[in-house]
């Protein structure tokens, strides 16, 4: 469930999102890059979330003085699928009690009875999510301004690319 939830979160995201030349989508609409500070999460991490055609291999922060410090997680997926639809409660291929496989479906009386509407969803790009911890978190509230963060996107021997994308603006009362 926690996975599945990994997954959708990014996907909500880009969708409400104005690409209308914000600082949360430089790149357009195929490639969308956001650093944030995730309200109910930790105050002083950065959360990262990338859809891009490239996996995320690298986010580091820069502070002014130019000293780095690299994400602590990075998660990436390739083409993500979600199930939609819906599910019966009594759905023999997904519990133990009747057992599994095709031939369970031969020892179910009135078949349609049990039938629901299943479908995909898959996005065809990566979605990566990096976490990266603040070393000092009042100095940053002081000068957030001056810091970057550094993306390095690809796998080597193949492409890969960097970006720079500015820092996230502290919460509030944080």
């Amino acid at each position: 469930m926690r996975r599945v939830l990994r997954l959708l979160v990014p996907l909500l995201l880009i969708a409400g999102c104005d690409t209308g030349g914000s600082p949360s989508a430089p790149f357009g609409l195929n490639q969308q890059v956001r650093a944030r500070f995730p309200r109910g999460g930790l105050v002083d991490t950065i959360a990262i979330d990338a859809v891009d055609r490239l996996p995320l291999r690298g986010a580091e922060l820069v502070a002014a003085d130019g000293t780095t410090t690299r994400a602590s997680h990075i998660d990436v997926t390739a083409s993500p699928v979600v199930a939609t639809g819906q599910w019966v409660a009594g759905d023999p291929w997904r519990t133990g009690l009747a057992g599994g496989g095709s031939a369970a479906a031969l020892t179910i009386p009135n078949v349609q009875a049990g039938a629901a509407l299943q479908g995909q969803e898959q996005l065809l790009a990566t979605v990566s999510m990096a976490e990266i911890a603040l070393p000092d978190p009042v100095v940053y509230r002081r000068n957030w301004q001056k810091y970057k963060i550094r993306l390095t996107f690809g796998t080597p021997p193949g492409e890969i690319e960097t970006r720079m994308i500015a820092a996230p603006e502290p919460l509030p009362g944080s």
